[in-house]
């Protein structure tokens, strides 16, 4: 009996009952919407964005930026772990606590698999990159900034299916790159050596770009489910 009468009383305390002309009671949370959600996911796309400009710019230059990259993943974890600390503090989120956990750790691993790349450079001792591997620094650098934006728009869930759409033909063509990198080490006659390590590169930044599309399709699930 006294848990009903707590549940009731908080009831009350969350939930309003608004009126409308023709007598129907409509539902109304009294609760506002946890804001810093959104803020801590403006901050993660815009490390997304600034780690990947970063991969591209190292792979332009020759050089792995793998310090800055390091600094970039911890400040994203920090992010990340403040989102699901928030998620637990918070009794009425923006939106599903399962979207905001699938959301927060996929573009976390963006950041992570972006410094995983410079770090296998500098464990590879890779003197000369590729052609192909600047091509996907390029490709990844459009595509950090297209996430970035993305999620910039994220309160509302408006205008995000251009995005969705610019990060799907971008891993398209990184999937090209790829498998045209993939023929030109047997082609070129590589070393053994030189093989393992572009493929295991070549994967990786594969890999970095299909996790960007993950990041694009749960954006787009979320959306659809609070359109």
């Amino acid at each position: 009996m006294v848990n009903n009468w707590r549940f009731r009383r908080l009831a009350l305390r969350l939930w309003g009952d608004v009126h409308t002309s023709g007598g129907a009671v409509m539902r109304l949370s009294l609760v506002p919407q946890e804001r810093r959600f959104y803020a801590l996911f403006k901050k993660q796309g815009e490390l997304v964005n600034e780690s990947l400009e970063q991969l591209r710019n190292g792979l332009l230059e020759g050089q792995t930026r793998h310090p800055r990259l390091r600094e970039l993943e911890h400040e994203c974890d920090d992010v990340t772990h403040e989102i699901y600390n928030l998620i637990n503090q918070t009794f009425v989120t923006p939106f599903e606590r399962e979207d905001i956990y699938s959301l927060a750790s996929s573009l976390d691993e963006v950041v992570d698999l972006a410094e995983e790349v410079s770090d296998k450079i500098d464990l590879y001792r890779v003197k000369e990159i590729t052609p192909s591997a600047r091509r996907m620094g390029e490709v990844l650098a459009k595509a950090g900034k297209e996430l970035e934006q993305a999620v910039a728009d994220l309160e509302g869930f408006k205008n995000l299916t251009p995005h969705r759409l610019a990060i799907h033909s971008l891993e398209n063509e990184g999937d090209r790159i790829t498998r045209e990198a993939l023929a030109q080490l047997f082609t070129d006659g590589a070393s053994p050596s030189d093989l393992v390590k572009w493929k295991d590169l070549y994967d990786l930044l594969e890999t970095t770009m299909d996790q960007c599309e993950h990041v694009a399709n749960v954006l787009e699930a979320t959306s659809i489910k609070n359109a």
